[in-house]
């Protein structure tokens, strides 16, 4: 029997963290201008909806005679803007003070100019002219990135975090993977790590979309570890042929594969697939990738292997400043 080159165990204890952070607990004020957007308003209202009940919203209005008391728990703050009235302004202002993450929305084009008017830094204020494009993509990327910690909890809750978050997901796991390949001077030591990254990446999107966790998505995950060897195998001969770039090669032989199977699983999710469907899926590409290498490798092997052309002055004699025929 094959000896795979990953610890069970390990990707095991990954599926069961990645379980329990997707029902970590989300607690998420959203303020209402009483002129925001109608558009706006209602597709905050679709798409801001828990999913389960570990998630919980604030919902305030901001009128002119009434206060905002916060939560004393809050993941993030959330503001729907209108006119941009003083009295967002200070209860923006007091989201700030409490160290809570807080964003503003609104529809329009000038990002800069609704930040003036709040007093509220522009990285925190999201402009759109768009409603959807707004909330689903701007609004995604940003809680992603102030909530990392909560990542899948916020995709496990609400379906336009998904995506962001698994494609986060996959760019942290290739980057490593890069690393891995460039670092990895002991032949074969890459190996079980890649594998076990990009195992660990496949369980995480899986967590995103809802899939169920348990030792049943562990073993079918085995089926990552043959498009692993047959990735360094690729590396391997790349390297053979071009002297002096090995690390790069390595490195974004690992890239590529990684992108490609996270790239893929994440399109079959978001179809519908389950984990089974999507790894069949997933080595295709991979297997696609390997095979757009080779065909690099094609294209690096005809220059090293072709006899160098011999170079000689109008004498007759070799040019002595190409040694071999070649330029320098």
């Amino acid at each position: 029997m094959v000896r795979l080159p990953l610890d069970i165990r390990d990707i095991a204890n990954a599926s069961e963290r990645a379980r329990e952070d997707r029902e970590l607990p989300l607690r998420i004020a959203v303020l209402i201008e009483p002129d925001a957007p109608e558009a706006l308003v209602e597709t905050a209202r679709e798409l801001i909806r828990p999913m389960t009940s570990a998630a919980r919203l604030q919902i305030e209005v901001v009128m002119p005679d009434t206060q905002v008391v916060l939560g004393g728990d809050l993941d993030a703050m959330i503001a729907l803007v209108g006119s941009a009235s003083e009295h967002l302004t200070r209860a923006l202002a007091s989201g700030r003070d409490g160290y809570i993450p807080t964003v503003a929305l609104a529809l329009g084009d000038d990002g800069d100019a609704v930040a003036r008017s709040l007093g509220h830094p522009v990285s925190d204020t999201l402009v759109a002219e768009d409603a959807d494009h707004l909330v689903s993509e701007k609004l995604g990327d940003w809680l992603a990135d102030r909530l990392s910690a909560k990542r899948l909890a916020l995709a496990h809750n609400f379906a336009f975090m998904r995506r962001a978050t698994a494609e986060e997901s996959v760019k942290a796991t290739a980057f490593q993977n890069a690393v891995i390949g460039v670092i990895a001077f002991i032949p074969g030591a890459d190996l079980p790590l890649m594998t076990a990254n990009q195992a660990k990446m496949l369980l995480q999107i899986a967590a995103v979309y809802g899939e169920p966790l348990g030792a049943e998505r562990v073993k079918e995950l085995a089926a990552v570890v043959g498009g692993a060897f047959a990735l360094r195998a690729v590396a391997r001969q790349l390297l053979g042929f071009i002297p002096g770039v090995g690390w790069a090669v390595k490195g974004g032989i690992g890239y590529a594969g990684t992108v490609a199977m996270g790239a893929t699983a994440i399109a079959y999710f978001e179809h519908g697939a389950d984990l089974g469907e999507v790894m069949h899926h997933a080595i295709a590409a991979r297997d696609r990738a390997m095979s757009d290498a080779r065909k690099r490798l094609r294209r690096a092997e005809a220059p090293a292997l072709a006899p160098a052309p011999e170079t000689t002055s109008a004498e007759g004699s070799e040019d002595p400043g190409v040694p071999g025929g070649r330029a320098s």
